[in-house]
């Protein structure tokens, strides 16, 4: 079976479905009135190293993307599977100004060096400031109507609770993935497994 715009053999295009799990980036900017905005984005990851940098892309120009390029800076919680209903809540279309915060029972926590505050309830937190916005231009020309926003990181925030041995235990927290639909993942200790890399492979962290 092949899939593409002319075709659409299937009910929903599959490409959400193939690639998957995605990271949920749960972001939080800050206008310049001192508005702050939270909101989840499963096209979302880290790009680059050494600096350290991290991507969202947003369809349409939507709160977050406008209160990033505004303030300047936001902050990537880590969204869990206990947190997995505030998380969802946080994607509800509320008006400009109204907290996601108080709209999903969540505490925002003074980030270290950025303004934005990340989830006090999330065991780990990325601080970015803010890159470049660059509109995602379709084949052919015309209209962009998604944008990346690319920030670099200036700080982390993790629980110290799951800290172990000096390496963050990511199973242990339990972070939640997108699929296709309806579908969500999660991230468990008990399926971790180590490979090492051919000998002049790339260091790994």
């Amino acid at each position: 079976m092949d899939y593409d715009d002319e075709t659409r053999s299937l009910p929903h295009n599959p490409l959400k479905a193939i690639v998957a799990p995605r990271p949920i980036g749960w972001i939080s900017a800050m206008d310049r009135s001192g508005r702050v905005n939270l909101s989840p984005y499963s096209y979302f990851n880290a790009v680059a190293g050494d600096p350290d940098m991290v991507m969202f892309s947003s369809s349409g120009r939507k709160d977050a993307l406008a209160f990033v390029e505004e303030g300047g800076e936001f902050v990537c919680s880590l969204a869990t599977h206990a947190l997995r209903e505030q998380v969802n809540a946080t994607s509800a279309p509320l008006e400009r100004g109204r907290s996601e915060f108080a709209f999903a029972g969540l505490t925002p926590a003074p980030s270290r060096k950025v303004r934005p505050p990340r989830v006090a309830e999330s065991p780990a937190a990325i601080e970015c400031r803010w890159l470049q916005t660059v509109p995602l231009v379709p084949l052919g020309g015309g209209q962009a109507n998604t944008f990346m926003v690319i920030g670099q990181v200036v700080s982390i925030y993790v629980d110290d609770s799951y800290v172990r041995d000096g390496r963050v235990d990511t199973g242990a927290m339990r972070p939640i993935m997108r699929g296709g639909y309806f579908d969500y993942f999660t991230v468990e200790a008990e399926n971790r497994f180590e490979m090492h890399r051919p000998k002049g492979g790339g260091q790994r962290d």
